[in-house]
């Protein structure tokens, strides 16, 4: 098996604790030479400026390829694209461009009177300056708000062709969860990269609500599997285990790039990314 090209996630600081939590991450999972990593905004853009600061920061410290993440929402056209450049001037040459969810107590996303009406909007915008690489989300399992399997395509296409370069998933817990999906895209003509979002569970509880949210299929095997584990004492080695058999379903079947969905608790990531092969290449320096 051939190891994979890997990227990961990380959420920004809130506070002094979390700041060295972010830092332990980094500094574990930076010799895995991943071809980047990025930085989520929290819901409703509430971290807009630790994501910039971690942003700056990462990119100045570690020497990693960081990309940003850019949302819609609570900002206008002209505010979101003045932040995109300020990525720029501290050299960031990936944003990953979103929606956004809306904030919290509101059930749904209301664009902001002069800003984006939606990622495609914010992709077209990104694309015209030239400045980025740009990713997008997509979907294996259908989106909340979209009113099926082919409507979650179909938007995921228009994103692609306003300008976005590649496609990170929504994670899942099957591999043909993704391949039935992969399959689907390339039947609606689309031809970039599409890479396969990964959750390493550190928490099942946490993982179980999460995918409730985000409409995530849980299979019953996996549901029974974690029931009997946790009762066992023995979750750590479960998820690992099942996390390591999904990303070698997902190499046969010919993916060659995965990002994870690190929570900032990278151990887990580390384990499943030395089980499929990928071995620490650099020794990450000037991180205090």
């Amino acid at each position: 098996m051939t190891a994979p090209d890997i990227s990961f996630e990380f959420f920004p600081p809130q506070n002094l604790e979390a700041s060295f939590r972010l830092w332990d991450t980094v500094q574990t999972l930076a010799p895995m030479d991943p071809r980047f990593v990025s930085v989520t905004y929290g819901a409703g853009g509430t971290t807009r400026d630790l994501t910039r600061d971690a942003v700056a920061t990462l990119h100045k410290s570690s020497g990693l390829n960081v990309a940003a993440h850019l949302t819609c929402v609570n900002a206008s056209k002209a505010e979101t694209l003045a932040i995109a450049d300020q990525f720029a001037a501290a050299g960031v040459t990936d944003i990953v461009a979103l929606r956004g969810d809306p904030p919290k107590g509101e059930g749904q996303f209301t664009p902001h009177a002069d800003g984006f009406a939606n990622s495609v909007e914010l992709i077209e915008a990104l694309a015209a300056t030239d400045k980025f690489n740009i990713h997008v989300g997509a979907y294996p399992d259908i989106h909340p708000e979209a009113q099926n399997a082919q409507a979650d395509i179909d938007w995921l296409k228009r994103k692609l062709d306003a300008g976005a370069n590649e496609a990170l998933t929504q994670f899942f817990f099957e591999a043909e969860t993704f391949f039935r999906f992969r399959d689907a895209c390339a039947k609606a003509g689309i031809d970039k990269q599409i890479t396969p979002g990964i959750l390493p569970i550190e928490n099942w509880k946490g993982a179980r609500n999460f995918a409730r949210r985000c409409g995530t299929t849980i299979p019953k095997w996996v549901e029974d599997a974690f029931d009997k584990a946790t009762r066992d004492g023995r979750e750590d080695l479960l998820a690992t285990a099942i996390c390591t058999e999904l990303c070698s379903d997902l190499i046969d079947g010919g993916v060659d790039k995965l990002h994870f969905y690190t929570l900032n608790r990278p151990e887990l990531t580390r384990d499943v990314c030395h089980a499929l092969g990928v071995v620490p290449k650099v020794d990450l320096q000037n991180v205090a």
